[in-house]
């Protein structure tokens, strides 16, 4: 079946609570949208948002219709699927969400290899902190999270995919390059660290936490939002950094930055995928998932040669 559009219209505006936003998703004017609903609300003979107060929200009746906008939109998805499946393809829409390290610098590369061989799937990606993404997954915003876990929920079933080593990143003429150093040598050096809520961040406190040192004990001298922005600070001299090896592959290879080892700290951890508590994913979901933990590892970047502190 194909969903009525003005459903979709209705649903990209309760999902987003901002018609331009929904316009941007449905690659449609401000107006157009805006007539979309008027001819939806005169439909039901009710109001189905409130615009108000210079913001908009859900009416009794939005809300009410809301579930049953989702539930068309997943009857909608399976029969296309159910169809291209029965002609030997599967297709649908990919809804991911990836912590930044993953949506940075490998998520493309696992997203063109699922395509090579499900063309026909359309896949939508967001970004965020770990933490953003597993909300996100539970708001049902996203299908699946690919995360820098793993983290203990409940709510969520957590499965590593491939595993991860995070490195301290120093410039280039820092006199810790390519040397070895301790974890107490870390207390005297200005640390570049990721936001609360980052996994990047947990890993970091958690290994260190292990050796005996706390965050209190160390010169947090900038909190950034992004591991190109950490970067970006080690290059200008701002301070010395952890992040993951894939993300320094090419100023490691331009020289730009340099590998401090440390003794005794271990930074090993597993980037996983996040889905609801219950039953494994079946359907485009499903696939993906079987596809990501039979090829991750190998369609990962390869390292750089040079680099052998990695």
């Amino acid at each position: 079946m194909i969903e009525n559009f003005r459903i979709r219209v209705f649903r990209a505006v309760a999902q987003h609570l901002n018609f331009s936003r929904a316009a941007e998703e449905l690659l449609l004017t401000q107006p157009a949208i805006t007539q979309q609903i008027k001819a939806l609300e005169d439909e039901f003979g009710v109001p189905l948002f409130d615009r108000g107060g210079g913001h908009i929200t859900l009416t009794a009746c939005g809300k009410t219709l809301l579930p049953f906008a989702e539930r068309m939109k997943e009857l909608s998805d399976e029969a296309f699927a159910a169809v291209a499946e029965a002609f030997g393809q599967h297709a649908g829409e990919l809804a991911l969400g990836a912590s930044q390290t993953i949506g940075q610098y490998l998520l493309p590369t696992f997203v063109a290899g699922f395509r090579r061989t499900n063309p026909k799937v359309k896949v939508t990606a967001r970004s965020g902190n770990t933490d953003e993404m597993l909300e996100a997954l539970l708001a049902r915003e996203i299908q699946l999270a690919l995360i820098e876990g793993p983290e203990k929920r409940k709510d969520l079933h957590i499965e590593p995919f491939m595993d991860d080593h995070m490195v301290l990143v120093v410039p280039a003429t820092h006199g810790w390059a390519n040397h070895d150093i301790t974890v107490e040598d870390l207390k005297s050096e200005p640390l570049l660290m990721r936001e609360f809520g980052s996994g990047s961040r947990r890993v970091v406190e958690q290994a260190l936490s292990k050796t005996g040192v706390k965050t209190k004990d160390l010169t947090i001298s900038m909190e950034l939002d992004s591991t190109e922005g950490l970067l970006n600070a080690v290059e200008a001299g701002l301070g010395i950094t952890f992040v993951s090896r894939w993300a320094v592959r090419y100023q490691l290879s331009l020289g730009t930055l340099k590998i401090a080892r440390v003794h005794g700290l271990k930074l090993s951890r597993r980037f996983s995928m996040a889905y609801p508590a219950g039953p494994e994913p079946t359907g485009i979901v499903g696939i993906f998932r079987t596809f990501l933990l039979s090829q991750a590892t190998e369609m990962a970047p390869k390292r750089i040669a040079r680099t052998n502190a990695l």
